[in-house]
């Protein structure tokens, strides 16, 4: 499997030479980076070429990596159920950057793509409706970014007074932030069965 799978990155690198960055397999896939503005050209490529036939795209996603210039990957997940193959596409992206819409030649990365600028806030150029698909529309920030606080910026209640849902800002108090790591037994007056042994 390995070696068809070199094969297929030769093959493909020898095809696409300025999409193609680096190429490695890893656990059974193939997995390329692929230089920005080449995107399209080579999804196009996978999907037409006889050696490939990638023409299922099964998920778009991205990795956050605040610290780094580029600070996301864009990764793609391809299959060909003619040759049996997975392939990985990764894309480096800065944050100002807009990634090329992949609707027009896989229409299934229309919810995909959304996915992503829901959580990331990365923006696809040439998306037919590129909007929030799984937060709320007045969310505030990306959730899947890794300086996107774990409590959020709004909590969400319902008011039995005003009968309606009612959002509010996080209120945290000061405790909830401070750890002493003790236990929570230590200070009850009673002992639990097998607290009384020592080790």
């Amino acid at each position: 499997m390995s070696e068809a799978l070199q094969e297929l990155a030769a093959h493909i690198a020898f095809k696409q030479p300025e999409a193609v960055l680096s190429s490695h397999v890893a656990f059974g896939e193939l997995t390329l980076e692929v230089a920005g503005g080449q995107l399209e050209s080579l999804v196009e490529f996978l999907r037409t070429d006889s050696a490939c036939r990638f023409n299922t795209l099964v998920d778009i996603t991205a990795v956050d990596h605040p610290d780094r210039a580029e600070r996301f990957d864009v990764v793609y997940h391809f299959l060909s159920m003619y040759q049996n193959h997975r392939i990985r596409l990764k894309l480096a992206v800065g944050e100002e950057d807009m990634v090329p819409s992949l609707v027009e030649i896989h229409p299934s990365a229309n919810w995909f793509e959304r996915e992503v600028f829901d959580m990331f806030g990365i923006l696809f150029s040439g998306h037919p409706d590129l909007r929030r698909i799984l937060t709320d529309y007045g969310f505030r920030g990306f959730p899947l970014r890794k300086d996107f606080p774990t409590t959020g910026y709004t909590e969400v209640r319902y008011d039995e007074a005003q009968k309606r849902v009612v959002y509010e800002p996080v209120k945290l108090v000061q405790e909830y932030r401070q750890f002493d790591f003790m236990s929570p037994w230590e200070g009850a007056e009673y002992i639990l069965p097998g607290d009384e042994k020592k080790a």
